[in-house]
């Protein structure tokens, strides 16, 4: 059972990245699946989260009206749309998946399994 982060990479201020999130071993349907990011120096932050039917979605504050999570059921894969990036968006960022997103969607020992992690980073 495992995820797999993937997309990140080198993009230049105003930009855009889509990362993905893939799971091998089970289906990405039962999960509620969070986006957290990290930062050099800084604590893991909750990016967004989609809950197990896509209707429901939460972003952080810092990235609402930019970034978009999505997910395409036929493919087991969950999708982080990032658009007009900016400096601070430069963190590695992870997938997650739990049972559910709910008001503490941001808190990370509520996720069971974790990707390893992608690069993002923002060049200014």
């Amino acid at each position: 059972v495992q995820l797999q982060a993937s997309g990140g990479g080198l993009v230049q201020a105003g930009g855009s990245l889509r990362l993905s999130c893939a799971a091998s071993g089970f289906t990405l349907d039962y999960y509620a699946i969070g986006w957290f990011r990290q930062a050099p120096g800084k604590e893991r932050e909750g990016v967004s989260c989609i809950s197990t039917s896509g209707i429901s979605t939460y972003y952080a504050d810092s990235v609402k009206g930019r970034f978009t999570l999505f997910r395409d059921k036929a493919k087991n894969t969950v999708y982080l749309q990032m658009n007009s990036l900016n400096p601070e968006d430069t963190a590695v960022y992870y997938c997650a998946a739990g049972l559910r997103c709910g008001s503490n969607w941001n808190f990370p020992p509520k996720y069971e399994t974790w990707g390893q992690g992608t690069q993002v980073t923002v060049s200014s």
